[in-house]
């Protein structure tokens, strides 16, 4: 499947025929007849050649280079994913207010404390992607590692209830 290129006809046993359309680092956009376009993992069984166009060896799509560099930022860069406070909690405000009456009540916008613990969860994942590239680290150094991001991420699902997309939640040990 490497040599496959733009333009090649496939049959895929669930979607049926198509014509590959974008060639990236891990998938194929396949624009199926019937189902539509759909990304397909280049190592998918499930697809069969029906008429090849060979690629070019030495040509490099734009769309090979936009992958490889999204991954080298995501990896490497403290950059994070938009990522939304639920619909009930917008606008909010959160009241820390001590036993002491003396001391002053603390008022912060939700949606400030919202974004502060998506910024803790994407620097603990900028750790995770450090320590699981390490050079120097054994394989028994790093699961010990994980094992504490895996511990703080269970200590911060207290917060899940602030996402709007339980996909972006907080998943400790107990979660799959």
């Amino acid at each position: 499947m490497d040599n496959l290129g733009i333009g090649t006809r496939i049959k895929h046993a669930t979607y049926g025929q198509g014509i590959i359309c974008r060639i990236g680092v891990e998938f194929f956009s396949i624009s199926f007849f019937e189902g539509g376009l759909r990304e397909i993992e280049r190592t998918d069984t499930d697809i069969e050649v029906v008429e090849a166009i060979e690629s070019s060896a030495n040509m490099v799509s734009f769309d090979e280079v936009e992958d490889i560099l999204y991954r080298i930022l995501t990896k490497h860069s403290d950059t994070s994913e938009i990522v939304d406070i639920a619909d009930k909690w917008r606008g909010g405000l959160l009241v820390l207010e001590p036993k002491d009456e003396n001391l002053q009540v603390k008022e912060i916008p939700i949606d400030t404390f919202f974004h502060k613990i998506v910024m803790v969860r994407d620097r603990l994942r900028v750790l995770e992607q450090n320590i699981n590239s390490h050079k120097s680290l054994s394989d028994d150094e790093k699961v010990g590692l994980q094992q504490y991001i895996t511990r703080a991420y269970g200590s911060l699902t207290t917060f899940n209830v602030l996402f709007k997309d339980k996909d972006q939640q907080f998943k400790g040990s107990g979660k799959s």
